[in-house]
């Protein structure tokens, strides 16, 4: 069983930025693909970012790429989502999640977080 808490979530403007944490209780964390994921009110939730066991392959949204950096500390067994130039269209309730091995897709993942809450006004 693992447990993921989320941190970092909150208000900001238009340009800003925020760094959303991901704590797993895993002693296998570094077994684990992990990704972010969001959901906007009234629709449904969606990829953002994963990254694989090792760190060293990452995947990105269309619509983050270039914006959004994925990254994870196995050490710390923490996972990392820097969010810059951010959007009102990036506000959203984000996940995080991790899937044993690799990354496939969402509906794979087997263990979810409950989520932060990004706001973000224009």
């Amino acid at each position: 069983q693992v447990q993921l808490a989320e941190s970092g979530g909150g208000l900001v403007q238009a340009g800003g930025s925020l760094r959303l944490s991901c704590a797993a209780s895993a002693r296998a964390f570094s077994s684990y693909a992990m990704g972010w994921f969001r959901q906007a009110p009234g629709k449904e939730r969606e990829f953002v970012a994963a990254t694989s066991w090792s760190g060293g392959r990452t995947y990105y949204a269309d619509s983050v790429e270039g914006r959004f950096t994925i990254s994870r500390d196995n050490a710390k067994n923490t996972v990392y989502l820097q969010m810059n130039s951010l959007k009102p269209e990036d506000t959203a309730v984000y996940y995080c999640a991790a899937q044993w091995g690799d990354y496939t897709s969402l509906k794979a993942m087997d263990y979810w977080g409950k989520g932060t809450l990004v706001t973000v006004s224009s």
